[in-house]
Order: C-alpha cells, then structure tokens, then sequence
C-alpha cells in the first residue's frame, strides 16, 4: 500500500516533459540546405557558449537560425552572413576567431593560464622544502648527512662484490 502512495506522489510531483518544436525549413536547393547547416554548426550559441546554434534550443539560437534561414532566402554569401553575425555578436560567436589583438586572450589565455599554475606549484614546492630544512636542527642535518654517506658506502660494497 504505501508503495503504491508513493508512486502515485512521485507521479504527481513529477514535472511533465515538454518537447521542443521541431522546425523544418524549406530550401532552394541543396547547396542552400548545406551552407545552412554548415553555418549553424559553425556558429556558436551565445547562451549555451559550448553548443553550436544547431545544437542548442535557447531562444537566440533560435532566432539566430531563422536569420541565417532569412539571410539565405535574400540571397548572401556565406562570407555575408558570417560577417554581419560577427559584428552584431562580436568574434566569440565562432569556434575558430581570427588571430588579433582582440582576441589574443582567446588564443593564448589558456596556456598562459597553465604557465602560471606551473609557476605557482613550483614556487610553492620551493618554498615548502626551504621550510622543511630551516626547521631542522644542525643536529638533524649532520644525522641526514651521516646516512646518506652510509647509504652511499653500502651501495658501493654491493656493487664491488658484484664484480
């Protein structure tokens, strides 16, 4: 009984899937088809920012779609349509913007980024094994140092009973 309660409860609290409209556009030819695509796989969404506006079901793609269908139907190039979305959106809108001063942080941000992580885990490291030696005690030094040289003896016994 109260598993039936409770699928029941979950049945009901549960929020209904909505499934988004699929919109089918008509074309031309197949070359139009195929800029089309080729260009809404290119572009990426501005909401989604990880997903071409093919991809993606945020409002701008969409609407970024039906400009790119308008813009076809008027007549433009490829060239045309890529230009206008950049200067309305600006160079993040594609995966693979130019090389300018821009947009140098897009290029070179990430490897700058890991330079300065390795930088700091070096420093770091440094730093701890300064601390570690200052802490020790001319007592304890002298002791390491013993051993390491007993260590380094014994290992030259080994290998001269190798020979």
């Amino acid at each position: 009984m109260r598993v039936i309660v409770f699928l029941v409860m979950a049945l009901l609290l549960t929020p209904p899937v909505v499934a988004a409209p699929v919109v089918t556009y008509e074309f031309a030819s197949e070359e139009q088809e195929a800029l089309f695509n080729k260009l809404s796989n290119e572009l990426r969404c501005l909401v989604c920012q990880n997903q071409s506006i093919a991809d993606s079901n945020a409002e701008l793609a969409t609407d970024l779609r039906e400009e790119i269908y308008g813009m076809l139907q008027q007549g433009k190039s490829e060239d045309e349509i890529v230009e206008f979305m950049v200067v309305r959106y600006g160079d993040f809108v594609l995966y693979n913007p130019p090389m300018k001063p821009m947009t140098w942080l897009l290029w070179f941000g990430p490897a700058f980024a890991l330079l300065a992580g390795f930088f700091f885990v070096v420093r770091i490291i440094r730093r701890q094994k300064k601390a570690a030696v200052a802490e020790m005690s001319s007592e304890e030094i002298e002791r390491l140092k013993a051993l390491q040289s007993e260590a380094q003896s014994m290992i030259k016994t080994e290998d001269s009973r190798d020979i």
